[in-house]
């Protein structure tokens, strides 16, 4: 694996991520937690047929601790991040749940963890924060609701906890075998929400198909890339290349839904790119001088 490998598994997984909005504008009369719900089961069944053909499923050798605890936050991600959109609107829920992601997990690694981030991190954080900012704001559907922001804290500290956790797991452990393992636990924790809310979309061909792609490609087939790029990188830089997700989202709603941008918005892509791009690019070595 080739040193910048690790950034393009996690900044494809972050694209794969982008694609989910989009893909709810084909859905009709769906509950955002229901959905969710669904995303989780098609992924966690995914990832663990995948990890069986591999034989690499196995929670021998698993943290319960940790794998317990990594669960639980992706549990929790979903219906904190998709009530806090259906709240405040896509705008506002998506800056401050992926937004804030990066900054809980610098503050966890830097109090808990006792790791100093560099100026690499902080520059291509900030620059990727402040595009988020501008890429949504002129934004017409933008709306304050408090318990809303409280959900979208939830979420990114959800994420950041999720995978802080998973780079611990998936340094002594397969990233198949961590995904699966977590995955289906998060599936089962969720489940009684698609009896608790309308699930209607599904008796569809629509529903049927974005639940594929939400589950196969934007959860199984992303987080089981997100995993393999935990190995070699830190949590922290992982959460902070994910803001490769709005970026995507921004660029399919212009091209896809037909959205029209203003030219801060542009400028937030552009600063979003510009810090993806700070942190892709790998350290260089430094040699001693020969005598």
């Amino acid at each position: 694996m080739t040193s910048k490998t690790p950034f393009f598994m996690v900044l494809l997984s972050a694209s794969l991520w982008g694609t989910t909005g989009t893909a709810q504008t084909f859905l009709q009369n769906s509950h955002p937690i229901s959905v969710g719900a669904m995303r989780l089961a098609v992924g966690g069944v995914f990832l663990f047929a995948v990890a069986v053909s591999l034989r690499k499923f196995s929670f021998k050798g698993l943290p319960k601790k940790y794998v317990a605890c990594a669960a639980v936050c992706m549990a929790c991600y979903q219906p904190f991040f998709f009530s806090a959109v259906s709240m405040t609107g896509v705008a506002v829920g998506t800056v401050v749940g992926i937004g804030s992601a990066p900054i809980m997990a610098g503050a966890i690694d830097w109090l808990i963890m006792k790791r100093n981030k560099s100026w690499k991190w902080w520059s291509a954080t900030s620059l990727s924060i402040l595009g988020c900012l501008l890429l949504f704001v002129n934004s017409e559907d933008v709306v304050i609701h408090p318990l809303g922001i409280l959900f979208a804290l939830g979420a990114g500290l959800s994420f950041a906890g999720y995978t802080l956790l998973s780079e611990k797991l998936v340094k002594n452990e397969s990233p198949v075998s961590v995904s699966a393992v977590v995955f289906l636990i998060s599936a089962v924790l969720l489940a009684p929400f698609l009896f608790l809310f309308d699930s209607s979309w599904l008796l569809n061909l629509n529903g049927v198909l974005v639940s594929l792609h939400l589950g196969v490609l934007a959860t199984g087939a992303a987080y089981l890339l997100f995993s393999k790029g935990l190995v070699q990188l830190q949590g922290s830089t992982a959460v902070s290349l994910s803001l490769a997700e709005p970026l995507t989202a921004a660029i399919l709603g212009v091209f896809v839904v037909g959205e029209m941008f203003s030219l801060l918005s542009w400028a937030g892509i552009a600063l979003i790119f510009s810090g993806l791009t700070i942190l892709s690019v790998p350290h260089k070595k430094t040699y001693p001088k020969a005598a």
